[in-house]
């Protein structure tokens, strides 16, 4: 019996011995294939390490109650009891990934939206944003879907016009960027290689309270850009990218790729600030230094999706049409024909009568395509919309935007005028002169009214030379006078 003991007794501890090299040849092998995450996390807080250590395999039994309970409470509409339970559970299971998600989009969409004051909105859209950055992000750096719903809620809650709160998250988020970024586009020569005390703390901010990492927005601004970095659409990219070096399955990659191309669409149609100094309010225009980016960011997603490639396709045709028209009344005609020629060779068997068409003849068209020929109010709501925006763009000293929309306003009216020639027509849809047109948009410009910048009126008289007292009660008759120069 002795020695049958000692037999088993080194069976056993052989045995032992194995298991042990065995058990750690595993544990690099789950670890390496992300089977498990049971490491401790360095600088973890006091409550997640005790949790971790004190609760071992009984933390995901109790994570699993409360979120059931949490699913329970969120279709009651008890949000707030909710958000309590799911912090729980983060400080329980830190690498359950759909918890922070969920808790996210909880504080960023249903939260945020109990409150009516716009302030208190924002605080919970701005909560929502830094858990995942911050805090889900720190446990998951390598989780797709924390890049994608982080893209997402830049993207849709604070860049979109869905929320009655918008502008307050645009704004905030502005004033935060403005801050770190000057002027919302980075100097990378001094953020890479700070050489001041304000540089360096610009740069301390930007990386450890925003987790905006300069070299990676300068690769994005050279793929993507110039990007107006105030804006969030801006970071939407900035997120999807991240996650795009993160993802390694194609059906993580392509949400990604639709924030992208989404979001460049966006930054395209409004992704530039301009101050109106008419209303000293900041409005947003279209950013037409991207067009080719753009473009390209549409193909690389026709060409990654197959499934779905004849439905970027059309967008991407309606993106080139915009491009067209936008570069055309911005007085960037020569770009505006080259990519007109690029819209007509790539999607030429779609375009139906418009392929015949030059670029200037396509503008108006498009200006026009919605506006019935007898139509003369419709034609007029054109026309005086043109030409308010060029005013007030060359009293801002956008001189060459300004003139090109004055230009194209007349053209538009020409247009108008040319089809309407024969007497019958011209009786039945008259529209005023132009130079009166032209008149009654100043008058509504320069007339008194506390909502516009008195500023923005005596530039707007000089740069048209313009009697000091034009647009003013008692100037009646001298408001008859002036006929409005264009450059043709």
């Amino acid at each position: 019996m002795t020695v049958r003991k000692a037999i088993l007794l080194l069976i056993l501890l052989v045995s032992l011995i194995a298991s042990h090299f065995s058990q750690a040849i595993l544990n690099r092998n789950r670890e390496n294939l992300g089977l498990t995450r049971t490491a401790i996390i360095s600088n973890a807080p006091p409550i997640l390490a005790f949790t971790t250590v004190a609760l071992g395999g009984f933390r995901g039994l109790i994570a699993n109650t409360l979120w059931i309970r949490t699913t329970e409470l969120q279709e009651d509409g008890k949000y707030f009891e909710a958000v309590q339970l799911a912090d729980w559970i983060t400080k329980l299971q830190p690498h359950f990934t759909t918890v922070w998600v969920h808790q996210a989009w909880n504080m960023a969409y249903n939260i945020s939206v109990k409150f009516p004051d716009p302030e208190d909105r924002w605080l919970w859209v701005q909560r929502g944003i830094e858990l995942l950055r911050d805090e889900g992000m720190r446990y998951n750096p390598h989780e797709v879907m924390m890049y994608r719903e982080l893209g997402w809620i830049f993207q849709h809650k604070m860049g979109a016009y869905l929320d009655d709160a918008h502008l307050t998250y645009k704004a905030r988020w502005a004033q935060r960027m403005e801050e770190v970024l000057p002027g919302g586009r980075p100097d990378y020569s001094t953020l890479l290689q700070p050489s001041t005390l304000e540089a360096t703390n610009r740069l301390n901010a930007l990386v450890n309270r925003y987790k905006l990492v300069p070299p990676i927005m300068k690769e994005i601004d050279e793929r993507y850009g110039p990007l107006e970095w105030r804006l969030p659409e801006s970071h939407a990219v900035y997120w999807a990218y991240r996650g795009l070096t993160e993802a390694k399955k194609e059906s993580d990659r392509a949400p990604l790729r639709r924030v992208v191309f989404q979001s460049m669409l966006t930054s395209f149609q409004r992704g530039r600030i301009l101050t109106n100094i008419a209303t000293r309010t900041v409005e947003l225009g279209p950013n037409l230094n991207i067009v080719a980016n753009t473009s390209r960011a549409y193909e690389d997603m026709i060409a990654a999706d197959e499934k779905l490639g004849d439905h970027f396709a059309k967008g991407h045709k309606n993106f080139l049409r915009d491009a067209v028209y936008f570069l055309y009344t911005a007085n960037r005609e020569k770009e505006a024909a080259q990519w007109w020629a690029y819209c007509k060779k790539k999607y030429g068997d779609q375009l139906a009568e418009q392929l015949n068409m030059t670029v200037e003849q396509f503008a108006i068209d498009r200006v026009s395509e919605d506006v019935n020929e007898t139509s003369p109010d419709r034609i007029k709501a054109v026309v005086t919309g043109l030409l308010t925006q060029g005013f007030i763009a060359m009293a801002n000293s956008d001189d060459d935007r300004g003139e090109s929309l004055l230009r194209f306003a007349t053209k538009v009216y020409t247009n108008y005028d040319e089809r309407t020639s024969n007497k019958s027509m011209r009786q039945r849809v008259p529209i005023a002169p132009l130079n009166d047109l032209k008149l009654d948009v100043l008058r509504d410009l320069l007339q008194p009214n506390p909502e516009v910048n008195p500023e923005f009126q005596a530039g707007l008289r000089t740069r048209l030379n313009l009697p000091t007292m034009f647009g003013m009660p008692t100037a009646a008759t001298t408001n008859k006078a002036p006929i409005i120069p264009f450059r043709r």
